[in-house]
């Protein structure tokens, strides 16, 4: 795998040479940090906007790395992650918010990944042939990746969505039949549980890993590099939309326990059809990724 990221402009280099510091600082668990996707391929956006519906639409290619650890769950580490992505934001200065990359972090264990590798798991193969080593404790070896089954990457693609999507789209009767009964706040969760499912088929049909993630803002970041469209469902950019966002966000706990949270039917009137539009989008990104695993084969 390579390691230098020499040919990355000195600001990106300080923002990566930021983040590994702090991933090792506190996590100490750490055996490799691997940066992968557009930034490791050379191909990345710093910034792109184009103007939809009168509204601004921008793109920023995200930083995606992998950080490979040893003797510790995912929960310990996930939450390390957290920690290294919060103090990552807050070293942004505000007027460079929107071109700032975003950043994406996949935790695995050096097993599990090494496993992984010498069965042919699309996903991490592809990360080895194209990754950019950025730390390496020495300790392990990578496994010789094994050519991908393409034939059982569609397969698992395909299981993967079915599963997801229907589970949404159960998830959408639900919130259709308790609005039906003017029981507004088990209709946003519903809402909620079918935009977590729909973003986990992303997820799963693209990179076939998925850890368990309810926070909504956390979700959609982490699927966003497939399609500028999915930045079209919760656009946030005025202060109604960042309500109905953080509405449907929070209805996952306070949908089902909060006595005190007030959901309308307005509110989930404007809801619907978002959810329905990332229904649609996930179908179609879905559906083309396994079509281009069949053309693999």
């Amino acid at each position: 795998m390579k390691k230098s990221i020499a040919y990355l402009p000195p600001s990106n280099q300080k923002e990566l040479n930021f983040i590994v510091e702090n991933i090792l600082k506190r996590l100490k668990q750490t055996e490799m940090i691997i940066l992968f996707g557009s930034y490791a391929r050379n191909d990345y956006v710093v910034y792109d906007e184009k103007e939809e519906f009168n509204k601004v639409q921008f793109f920023v290619s995200d930083y995606d790395i992998l950080v490979v650890t040893s003797g510790i769950s995912d929960g310990i580490a996930g939450k390390a992650l957290d920690h290294v992505e919060d103090l990552y934001y807050r070293s942004v200065k505000e007027k460079d918010a929107d071109r700032q990359p975003p950043l994406q972090f996949i935790n695995e264990d050096i097993k599990k990944l090494n496993k992984d590798l010498t069965a042919g798991q699309y996903f991490y193969t592809q990360i080895k042939q194209e990754g950019i080593v950025l730390y390496d404790s020495g300790k392990f070896k990578l496994a010789r990746r094994r050519k991908p089954d393409m034939e059982d990457t569609k397969k698992k693609a395909e299981y993967h969505f079915e599963e997801k999507f229907q589970s949404g789209n159960e998830f959408v009767l639900g919130a259709e039949f308790y609005y039906s009964k003017n029981i507004f706040k088990k209709a946003a969760f519903n809402l909620h549980q079918a935009c977590e499912n729909y973003y986990y088929a992303i997820r799963l049909v693209y990179t076939q890993k998925n850890n368990k993630q309810h926070n909504l803002s956390k979700l959609s970041a982490s699927v966003r590099k497939y399609s500028a469209d999915l930045a079209k469902v919760f656009p946030r950019d005025t202060a109604e939309e960042k309500r109905l966002f953080n509405l449907i966000k929070v209805a996952y706990v306070d949908g089902r326990y909060n006595p005190d949270f007030k959901v309308t039917k307005e509110d989930i009137d404007a809801l619907f059809p978002k959810v329905e539009l990332l229904r649609d989008i996930t179908q179609q990104l879905c559906e083309a990724k396994i079509e281009e695993y069949g053309r693999m084969i």
